[in-house]
Formats: structure tokens, C-alpha cells, sequence
């Protein structure tokens, strides 16, 4: 076990350290943030001036290894447009993010699961063809238009919840949370159901086809032929058989619910990540860009690594080392 999980840090090492390669050449390829960040009136002295004081007259092989050992220091540079170090911008939104991405998955998982394992185990009930009627929307409707449509319903004519922002905060480990005060809950809930829809149906329809192919494996007969009541043969021969491959979406899609919020976070003017890079990008703010998708390399092969642990707990069967 511990000489597979050392060849998989070492595998993710170099994972990290390629993409630090694509990265950095990708962003340095877009366009020239010195034609934003300088006025256009201004002389060429200036001009030099700026440029040499951010760095961007050096080689670009040169500004990778400073790129790197940056990144060792925990170092990505200052921002271009707020002068801040870009780590800690990105570190100071990460909060608002990780709790929108935590509570639509807490969502999806809550609702998806159950409904799921409800529509593969009576499928010819009505109740679970509706089920699987309403979980096309999820996949069908816009993210963008699902979102208007709930601030005009629950925000404008219902007066329920309100329509952007964060609402009061309180702090907790040191970060500012939004679901710990009752206005700053009442601002989450929206952009989190808006959120969670499309992972709600994904999670469903795994979680049925993954049932509809348990139940008929032998195992499943066995159990139910040695008469264990149905709730046992469900809850540990069915539902810890399906779950392998709904971890692997849960890990996946809750880095792409971090990574990709970027529309709810739009829609909702919630102050995340998403609304940071977006205007990073139309700024060429590049010290924020490589920080925050460097910051995403990272966390998805956390989560990958995390997947392949939970692997072994969920099924004896499957090892991280396999031998020939």
C-alpha cells in the first residue's frame, strides 16, 4: 500500500509539473497585458518602465523558472490590476466558492441518491418514470436561464430570497461564511439549487443504472436466497456495489463545481473565484490566471488521489497496487 500510494504522489508530481509547462505557456500566448494596464497616450519611457517592472521583457524561459520557484514559495506574483499578491486573492474568494460548491453538492447528493436508488428499484413504477422525466431537465435546461428564471420567481414575484450577493458573513477557522448567519443562508440557497440541478440529475441517473445492474448479480440473489430483509440486501449489497463509480463522479464533479461556477456566480454576483478569473481574463490579469488555474491542477489531483483511496474502502477488490 505505501509503495503504491508513493508511485501515485510521484505520478501526480509530474502531472503538476507539466502542467505548469502548458499553463504558463498558454497564458503568455494571450495577447499583452501591458496594452491594458498602460494608457495609451503614454510615451515609450513609461512604457519600458512598466515592462521591465513586471517582469515581461525577460526571456520566456526565464520567466518560467521564476514562475517556478515562485510556485514553490507559494509565490504566483502581484496582480497586474489590484497590485495584491494574485495567491492571496484567489485565497481570499476561495471561501465564497467552496461553500457554494459544497452545498449544491450536498444537494445533488441528498436528492439524486435517493431518488436514484428509488427509480432502479421499482422501475416501472409512475412515480419513478417521472423521476427520470424530471432529471432530463437537469440535463436540458440552461444554466444561465434556470438561473433567471429562479430570481424572477422566488426574488421578484414570491419576494422570498433575495437576488445576488452574499449576504451577512461570520467567521469561522479563520474565512468568512455566508451559511452561518440566517440572511447569509437565505442568499445561498439559489445560486446553490441553481447549481446543483445538472449534478442532481447526473448523480440520478448513475445511481439507477448502477442499481439496474446490481440486481441481477448473483450476490444480490444469494443474499436475498439466505433471506436477509430487503433493507440489508440494499444498504450493503446493492448500494456499496453501485457506489464506486458515483465516488468517482461525486470527486470529479465537485472539483468542476469549484472550477466551472463560473455563470451562477455571473448570475448571482456571488463574490467567488468564478467572477475573479473571468474579470482576470478580460483584464489579462496573468499572475491570477496561472494562480488560479494552477490552483485547479492541484485540486483535481487531489480529488483523483482521494478517489483512488476511497477505491479500497468501498471494495476490498480493487488495489491501488495490482499485481501481474
Amino acid at each position: 500500500m505505501v509503495t503504491s500510494i508513493t508511485r501515485r504522489l510521484i505520478q501526480a508530481l509530474f502531472v503538476i509539473v507539466a502542467m505548469t509547462i502548458i499553463v504558463f505557456a498558454g497564458v503568455n500566448v494571450i495577447g499583452n497585458p501591458v496594452d491594458i494596464l498602460i494608457n495609451p497616450d503614454a510615451n515609450q519611457v513609461e512604457r519600458a518602465r512598466v515592462i521591465s517592472h513586471y517582469g515581461l521583457d525577460q526571456p520566456l524561459w526565464k520567466q518560467y523558472l521564476l514562475f517556478l520557484r515562485g510556485l514553490l514559495h507559494g509565490d504566483f506574483g502581484n496582480s497586474f490590476v489590484y497590485g495584491r499578491p494574485a495567491l492571496g486573492l484567489i485565497v481570499e474568494r476561495l471561501p465564497a466558492t467552496l461553500e457554494l460548491a459544497i452545498t449544491a453538492l450536498g444537494i445533488a447528493i441528498v436528492v439524486g441518491l435517493p431518488l436514484g436508488l428509488y427509480a432502479g428499484l421499482y422501475p416501472q413504477r409512475i412515480s419513478s418514470k417521472l423521476i427520470m422525466s424530471g432529471s432530463i431537465l437537469g440535463f436540458s435546461l440552461p444554466t444561465f436561464w434556470v438561473g433567471l428564471m429562479l430570481i424572477m420567481v422566488f426574488s421578484v414575484e414570491l419576494g422570498w430570497l433575495p437576488t445576488n450577493g452574499r449576504g451577512p458573513t461570520a467567521e469561522l477557522f479563520g474565512a468568512q461564511w455566508s451559511f452561518l448567519t440566517e440572511e447569509g443562508l437565505r442568499h445561498l440557497l439559489l445560486p446553490a439549487f441553481n447549481l446543483a440541478l445538472f449534478k442532481t440529475s447526473l448523480i440520478l441517473r448513475l445511481t439507477r443504472a448502477g442499481v439496474q445492474e446490481v440486481l441481477p448479480q448473483d450476490y444480490v440473489k444469494f443474499a436475498r436466497a439466505k433471506g436477509l430483509r430487503e433493507r440489508r440486501v440494499i444498504t450493503v449489497h446493492v448500494l456499496k456495489n453501485l457506489m464506486i463509480p458515483v465516488v468517482t463522479i461525486i470527486g470529479l464533479e465537485f472539483g468542476s463545481l469549484i472550477a466551472f461556477s463560473v455563470v451562477t456566480e455571473s448570475i448571482f454576483a456571488w463574490p467567488g473565484m468564478g467572477k475573479l478569473i473571468i474579470d482576470s481574463i478580460n483584464l489579462l490579469d496573468r499572475p491570477v490566471i496561472v494562480a488560479y488555474l494552477m490552483m485547479m491542477v492541484l485540486l483535481f489531483v487531489v480529488l483523483n488521489f482521494i478517489i483512488d483511496v476511497c477505491y479500497t474502502i468501498l471494495d476490498p477488490r480493487v488495489r491501488l497496487d495490482t499485481k501481474a
